[in-house]
């Protein structure tokens, strides 16, 4: 793995903890178990993937949702590799889903 990469994904894990630990109601939720008597410890488990593509980077889609007055997108529906050997190792095919 390059040292660009690697660089990345240590932003990318410090980024997740911060926002954990600027967190008003993960904080709050926190105080409220330690006032009931209890210590409390959390712990997350991120799983982060990186595959390297030969495509070009698609365009950025139109959000929807709270940003009223924005067109909602179809997303395009892609399955990976990976994602067919996950499904395989929970026995779910696809050739049953058409």
């Amino acid at each position: 793995m390059n040292q660009r990469l690697k660089q990345l994904m240590k932003e990318l894990g410090e980024a997740i903890n911060e926002s954990l630990a600027d967190s008003e109601q993960i904080a709050d939720v926190i105080g409220k178990i330690k006032a009931g008597g209890y210590d409390v410890f959390l712990v997350l488990e991120a799983t982060i993937g990186f595959n390297k593509t030969d495509e070009q980077p698609a365009a950025k889609p139109t959000l929807v949702g709270k940003n009223a007055g924005m067109a909602p997108v179809d997303p395009e529906f892609k399955i990976s590799p990976q994602d067919l050997k996950f499904l395989k190792s929970l026995r779910i095919s696809l050739e049953d889903a058409a």
